[in-house]
C-alpha cells in the first residue's frame, strides 16, 4: 500500500514536470511568434522620400570604410546644425533613444569630443519587413518607441552626435537584416559600395500631399 508521504513525492514531481513541459512549450511558442515574421519573404519597397524638406537639394555621399549603402546626408545650403529629420515613409517607431554615446560636439563647440556609434538615432519600421534608420541627431528624438509616424513627420533635428566629424544625416534603409542600396521617390540613389567617395545631389520630394 503506497504511504502519504511517497504519493506526495511523486504527485509532487508529476506537477514539476508538468510546469517544465509547459514553461518549454511557452518558450518555443514566443520564439517561433518573434521568428516566423523574419523568416517571410520582404513585402514590396515603399516609396520612400529623402528625409529632409520638401524641395530642398541635399548632397548624398559615402566615402572608404562608411560600409556599402550607408548614406551620409548634408545640405547644399543654409545652416546644417538642427535642420528638421522627417520620416521618409510612414511607419512605427522601434527605437528612439542612443546607440553608443553621445561625445560633445555641439553649434556652440563643433570641434568638441567625439562619441561612439550613432549617437541620437531613430528607427522605423514601414512594414512588409522594411525598416529606416536615422542617426547622429542633434538632441533626444522628437518621437518614442512604438509612436506611429507618418511620412514627413519630423522625427529629430540633425546633428553630430555619436562618432560623427560634422553634422549631417547618418541614414540607412534596410530589408529584413540587411542594408539595401537607399531609393527615394521611386529612384536608386547610386550608393552601393564603399570601394571609393561617391557624392550625389537629389532635391527632396518629401512633400505634403
Amino acid at each position: 500500500m503506497t504511504t502519504g508521504p511517497s504519493r506526495h513525492r511523486r504527485t509532487r514531481r508529476g506537477l514539476l514536470r508538468l510546469l517544465l513541459a509547459l514553461g518549454v512549450v511557452g518558450i518555443l511558442a514566443a520564439g517561433a511568434v518573434a521568428l516566423v515574421p523574419r523568416l517571410l519573404s520582404p513585402g514590396p519597397r515603399p516609396l520612400f522620400q529623402m528625409p529632409v524638406a520638401c524641395g530642398e537639394t541635399w548632397q548624398l555621399g559615402t566615402y572608404p570604410g562608411h560600409d556599402d549603402f550607408d548614406v551620409d546626408f548634408f545640405p547644399t545650403e543654409g545652416e546644417s546644425w538642427g535642420r528638421p529629420v522627417l520620416a521618409s515613409a510612414a511607419g512605427t517607431v522601434t527605437v528612439a533613444g542612443i546607440n553608443g554615446s553621445l561625445g560633445g560636439r555641439t553649434p556652440q563647440d563643433p570641434d568638441g569630443p567625439r562619441g561612439r556609434g550613432g549617437g541620437y538615432w531613430v528607427k522605423i519600421d514601414h512594414g512588409g519587413r522594411w525598416e529606416t534608420q536615422y542617426l547622429h541627431l542633434l538632441e533626444p528624438p522628437l518621437v518614442s518607441e512604438g509612436q506611429r509616424v507618418e511620412q514627413g513627420e519630423q522625427i529629430g533635428r540633425l546633428g553630430s552626435t555619436g562618432n560623427s566629424g560634422a553634422p549631417h544625416l547618418h541614414y540607412e534603409q534596410r530589408r529584413g537584416w540587411a542594408k539595401v542600396e537607399t531609393w527615394f521617390d521611386g529612384r536608386p540613389s547610386g550608393i552601393t559600395h564603399d570601394d571609393a567617395e561617391y557624392t550625389v545631389r537629389i532635391t527632396s520630394r518629401n512633400c505634403p500631399d
